[in-house]
């Protein structure tokens, strides 16, 4: 009985001797998204294959000495990854996986999509490459933006990738308006929209409309910026006033194009009106008159 002990414990020291043969694994260097390929393996008898990846691993069972076939669908990630061979001993290699080849896609990021006029360089366009399984392409990529202003005519640039991406600055329109931005490559195309509206006012002007009961209504004329442009409603605009009772400030936002407020006046008084940074006319009025 202990001779047959002996006899099947060298019998078992063989065998793992030989699981134990290194499996000399050799992977691609280089590896397409979405293509199989096949890893060489050395030694002999069963072993556990594990390919780990930027998000998944597979594991499964394998015979050593024979090619170790990868499935497309188990590199469609692009980035580094790790094969092992584990019987009672492991090897490793390693390979990279790079974008696929074909078709492209592209994000694309604008901002802001508010902007005044005459702003240099105030818009940035930004668009991001990536393959069918949207891996970023690192690869260089030539990417054409375009630009409409509205009723203009469409300027075209083509911008190479660095690292996945390319990028422009825009200097706004001296016209309000919406301006699209487009980027396209190949059969890929994307499309957004910046509204340019009026910078601060310009020429900002003061008028008296009139008396009811010793209250002075005053109002601008059509609140405009330095191209023309009028500036959004909404926008505030401060009167002040300083008579013999001391200072007063109302802030009125514009409506329809213009500022309008009511104030009391006692005596002689000079009104200032201000919109941001910009000052407008002085008015001098006589209180009731």
């Amino acid at each position: 009985m202990r001779s047959k002990l002996l006899i099947f414990g060298l019998c078992l020291s063989i065998v793992l001797t030989i699981v134990a043969v290194a499996a000399d694994l050799r992977a691609p260097a280089q590896v397409t998204a979405g293509t199989g390929f096949s890893i060489a393996s050395g030694g002999s008898g069963e072993a556990t294959f594990y390919l780990i990846g930027p998000s998944e691993v597979v594991k499964r069972k394998v015979q050593l000495g024979a090619d170790i076939q990868v499935q497309p669908d188990e590199v469609e990630r692009a980035g580094s990854y790790t094969a092992l061979v584990c019987s009672s001993e492991c090897s490793a290699t390693k390979f990279y996986v790079h974008a696929a080849e074909g078709m492209r896609r592209l994000s694309f990021i604008v901002h802001p999509s508010r902007v005044p006029v005459k702003s240099p360089n105030a818009i940035s366009a930004v668009a991001f490459v990536f393959d069918k399984f949207r891996n970023l392409v690192l690869a260089p990529e030539t990417i054409d933006f375009h630009v409409t202003p509205k009723d203009g005519k469409e300027i075209s640039q083509g911008r190479q990738t660095q690292n996945g991406l390319a990028w422009i600055r825009l200097t706004s329109a001296t016209q309000e308006g919406a301006t699209k931005l487009g980027a396209s490559i190949g059969n890929s195309s994307e499309q957004r929209v910046v509204q340019q509206v009026a910078s601060e006012a310009c020429n900002l002007r003061i008028k008296s409309a009139g008396w009811e009961k010793r209250q002075l209504w005053i109002q601008t004329d059509p609140v405009r910026d330095c191209s023309g442009n009028a500036v959004p409603d909404g926008t505030v605009v401060s009167f002040t006033k300083t008579d013999s009772s001391g200072k007063t400030t109302v802030d009125a936002p514009i409506k329809r194009g213009i500022a309008r407020v009511q104030m009391p006046i006692s005596g002689n008084a000079r009104i200032t009106v201000a919109s941001g940074v910009v000052t407008g006319n002085e008015l001098d009025v006589a209180g009731g008159r």
